[in-house]
């Protein structure tokens, strides 16, 4: 039987057919959640504001320019926070699929929402949606706005470059792999960063890493040092190494590989004494301004590594049954310095020793 993580089947089980068309909504009719506790009758069994989650799952953190906060969910489509009250954006507002992966905002100040069904473009008023009628194939698109304001996405089925009004496919080349295997899609890409060279890096399904420098490819793979072929994410620390997240494979047999390795330019190197973090699915990985790396040990609990040491962190206040499965989708350290984390089971905040519950009540400061 195929082993699937609780990540992995998130994704398998919201897989949404693309639309054949691009189609431009009117303006949306929000739906306004305010932070304040809805002190409701308990006999009446309705759950009070102030302990309801934002959303379930949170698979995506963004901070935009104007600093609102936006949170890529599942089955709540996206949802923004401005500083005194969220905001929901659903299917029924114009965006073209609920589950939301990726956000990103071009230099222009519009938001673009990577979904299950295609990409969505906000400009504050309405939605204007693209699936496969204008280049994107595939689900679970993220989404990377570089330097140069290049919109590149990538999906189940590879990357694609916005060319100012369709996407086109923006092949890559596969390595050789001598013992092909991958966990959802082969050639599925988990994420695309951007590193201080202005370097486009593909973590990618089954594949391992490729960095993209304007005119070539390099490649990365378990051969090279990778825990894993399947890469979730790339990031550069502050001292310009390479660190590099994956998970285990599932086709075709499942293999228990997956963790993280640093890569200094000559030689990678992988953490064997850490439990969680070798040999196991690590989706989330993010350095924060102070260069801190925090990385998700699926099961687990959390690791901070401050560049000489590993400090580890399991307790979740306020949601105490999530421990069990600790799985973090999304981590985000916005503009006044607060750790933001999507779970799977809501939002949560670090307070400096551990994750305490965001409810759509807050708290929020």
């Amino acid at each position: 039987m195929k082993h699937l993580t609780l990540f992995a089947s998130f994704f398998l089980l919201f897989i949404a057919i693309a639309a054949n068309s691009c189609k431009t909504q009117e303006k949306p009719s929000t739906t306004a959640e305010h932070s304040t506790a809805n002190t409701t009758d308990a006999a009446t069994n309705t759950q009070r504001k102030d302990t309801m989650p934002v959303s379930e799952y949170i698979v995506e953190i963004f901070e935009d320019k104007q600093g609102n906060l936006w949170f890529g969910t599942v089955t709540d489509g996206v949802v923004r926070y401005d500083g005194k009250q969220l905001t929901y954006f659903s299917t029924k507002d114009g965006l073209v699929d609920n589950t939301v992966p990726g956000i990103a905002q071009d230099a222009v100040g519009n938001m673009w929402f990577g979904t299950h069904a295609g990409v969505s473009r906000f400009d504050g008023k309405t939605f204007t949606n693209f699936t496969d009628a204008q280049g994107i194939r595939g689900w679970g698109a993220k989404i990377l706005v570089d330097r140069k304001g290049k919109i590149w996405v990538g999906t189940t089925e590879g990357a694609f470059l916005w060319n100012g009004t369709a996407f086109t496919e923006f092949k890559l080349p596969n390595p050789v792999i001598a013992k092909p295997s991958y966990k959802v899609n082969a050639g599925k890409i988990w994420s695309i960063t951007e590193d201080k060279n202005g370097n486009i890096w593909f973590a990618r399904d089954g594949f391992g890493a490729c960095k993209y420098d304007g005119n070539s490819f390099t490649h990365f793979t378990q051969e090279d040092g990778l825990c894993s072929n399947n890469v979730t994410k790339v990031v550069e620390d502050n001292q310009g190494n390479f660190w590099f997240s994956s998970i285990t494979s599932d086709f075709p047999e499942y293999i228990q590989e997956g963790g993280v390795s640093r890569y200094d330019g000559k030689t990678f190197t992988q953490f064997p004494d850490k439990q969680g973090i070798i040999r196991n699915d690590v989706y989330s990985l993010y350095k924060v301004n102070s260069g801190d790396m925090w990385m998700c040990a699926l099961g687990l609990g959390a690791y901070r590594y401050d560049g000489k040491q590993f400090d580890f962190f399991k307790d979740i206040d306020g949601r105490h049954d999530l421990i069990k499965y600790f799985a973090i989708q999304s981590i985000l350290e916005d503009r006044k310095g607060r750790l933001w984390f999507g779970f799977s089971g809501g939002l949560f905040r670090f307070d400096g020793k551990s994750f305490k519950h965001v409810s759509k009540a807050g708290p929020w400061d």
